[in-house]
């Protein structure tokens, strides 16, 4: 297996403006997990996007309700694009295992992320977030939706690694790390062929 982490940043780094270019606005689902997440937040709280990417749509759509994101990733063009689309919020570069998790945040999204770190990792990351986040904040991830070893595919002509533990494990290690997991559904059921599935989680700090 590739070191995980080089192959993603390295694939990342590459198809940035592609990745630009597809993303651009949240699905139905993505937005109604959004709102809950997010309703009730005062202007100006902080939310941390553990994932960032390019700042869309994600990040975007936090800094549209007046919230000030701070954003992580590894992969340094699409930080560029995030501080371009977002100059006023604070864009770090780093992997997931080693952001600083200097809270208290309001809000936490780990979305489409979390399932490019090695599974091993994913405790020690959940345990970062509960100690970055204020009294019962709310935290939004998405994880894979079966049980199956670590494999790689491909996007934009490029090599990712992707890994996760099946919905029930990921349940289980946020509840051991002080979460309430509120609730968790598919976004896309796992398929026969190269679809593992992919599910959403919003937890709050128990």
């Amino acid at each position: 297996m590739h070191d995980a982490h080089e192959l993603n940043r390295r694939s990342y780094d590459a198809i940035a403006a592609d990745w630009e270019d597809a993303r651009t606005s949240l699905s139905d689902a993505e937005a109604r997990l959004l709102d809950g997440l997010l309703d009730g937040l005062p202007t100006g709280a902080r939310v941390l996007d553990l994932g960032c990417g390019t700042g869309r749509p994600m990040a975007e759509a936090v800094a549209a309700r007046g919230l000030q994101v701070t954003g992580i990733d590894q992969s340094a063009a699409m930080l560029a694009r995030s501080r371009a689309r977002l100059p006023g919020h604070d864009w770090r570069l780093a992997r997931l295992e080693d952001f600083e998790p200097d809270g208290p945040y309001a809000a936490a999204l780990a979305w489409d992320s979390l399932f490019h770190v090695p599974r091993e990792a994913h405790a020690g990351i959940l345990r970062r977030v509960r100690a970055a986040l204020a009294p019962g904040a709310g935290f939004m991830l998405t994880v894979g939706g079966s049980a199956h070893p670590a494999f790689t595919d491909t996007m934009f002509g490029h090599e990712f690694f992707y890994d996760s533990h099946p919905p029930e494990t990921a349940c289980a290690l946020l509840e051991a790390e002080g979460f309430a997991v509120v609730l968790h559904e598919f976004l896309n059921r796992p398929t026969e062929g190269r679809d593992k599935g992919r599910v959403a989680i919003v937890a709050r700090v128990a």
